[in-house]
């Protein structure tokens, strides 16, 4: 399949310095010229071409009428030989909707009527992040590239259209784009741009597609967007899923540090309580005694198990072990090693 080609869409300077967008096309009605010849006409992009090759285009109208051939419909038809189907929503129906505003998960969405909807969502994690998602109605057939440019809107004469990036098309899947490519269409929208899709209609040998996103009413909603972005939280569950506390010496009391992480699992909790499973498992340094270890070890678990209750999570949900002395993972000899021997391991499992 050819990589589809959006110039035959995009503004173009006529002749005369008349300017061609894409929204200006009219769908192709018959008409006679002023000899009584019948022609199709094709709207805007016709009489763009007619401007443009006019002696060419009455050469072969005089060979027709020569040779007794009606090459003069076939002319006007090469003219427009891609048919181009473009959704985009109009002014009055163009809306966005921040459809997930949380300190886990930000979502920012765009109908487009008829072909899809234009996603941007950003989640809670240790890195900044953000992915741009086109849901299409009726997912591609083949594997392609669409060209996504930004399009001026039509009032601002002569300012040309920019290329941003290809995206590539998979059979039964949306299409994405990386960080980096979501941002600049958030940009390009912000400056009253439109992003444009085209490519080549798997459904069709004649046709391509252009999809554009309508800047119309996009501020305000931006706006709340980035707040929300600005607002999540610095940490992901993977972050949090598996979880390594440590103790103060013969205590139940966490170390300073552990105890700033376990507040970052409270944090967490508050916003998203669907836990499958919580394993939370205790042990000791060699110090003392071993039944008085084993006791430390199991009383540490259950001190941890009640801050998951009282978090909201459901107390059948939460398995507890003390090992006591056992399974070392350092040597005791030292105070370094029984520090690190002091721990309590926290997993999590999500539904």
């Amino acid at each position: 399949m050819n990589k589809p080609t959006p110039s035959a869409f995009l503004a173009t300077q006529t002749a005369d310095s008349e300017q061609i967008l894409p929204n200006q096309m009219v769908k192709p009605a018959k008409s006679h010229s002023d000899d009584g010849v019948a022609t199709v006409n094709y709207g805007v992009m016709t009489d763009f071409y007619l401007k443009k090759n006019y002696s060419a285009v009455n050469r072969s109208l005089m060979l027709g009428i020569k040779f007794g051939c009606v090459l003069a419909a076939s002319a006007f038809v090469s003219a427009a030989d891609a048919s181009i189907r473009h959704y985009s929503a109009t002014l009055d129906t163009s809306s966005w909707q921040l459809t997930k505003a949380t300190v886990l998960q930000c979502e920012l969405r765009h109908p487009i009527p008829r072909f899809g909807t234009a996603i941007w969502r950003a989640v809670a994690h240790k890195d900044a992040n953000l992915q741009f998602e086109l849901e299409m109605t009726r997912l591609p057939d083949a594997y392609d590239l669409a060209q996504v440019m930004s399009v001026p809107p039509q009032w601002r004469a002569g300012e040309s259209a920019k290329a941003i990036a290809d995206m590539a098309l998979l059979r039964q899947f949306n299409g994405d784009l990386p960080k980096k490519t979501a941002w600049t269409l958030l940009t390009e929208l912000e400056l009253g741009n439109s992003p444009t899709f085209y490519f080549n209609d798997w459904h069709s040998p004649f046709d391509q597609i252009a999809a554009s996103i309508n800047p119309v009413h996009f501020n305000d909603t931006y706006s709340k967007f980035s707040q929300c972005i600005a607002a999540l939280l610095p940490f992901s569950f993977t972050d949090i899923a598996l979880t390594v506390l440590n103790y103060e010496s013969n205590s139940d009391e966490l170390s300073r540090e552990s105890a700033q992480r376990l507040q970052q699992i409270a944090l967490y909790l508050k916003h998203d309580k669907q836990l499958a499973r919580v394993e939370i498992d205790t042990y000791t340094d060699s110090y003392g005694g071993r039944w008085i270890n084993d006791e430390l070890s199991r009383k540490r678990a259950q001190t941890l198990k009640q801050f998951f209750i009282d978090q909201g999570i459901d107390a059948a949900l939460i398995d507890t072990e003390g090992f006591g002395e056992k399974r070392h993972v350092a040597p005791n000899e030292t105070p370094r090693g029984r520090a690190v021997n002091r721990r309590a391991v926290i997993q999590l499992t999500k539904p």
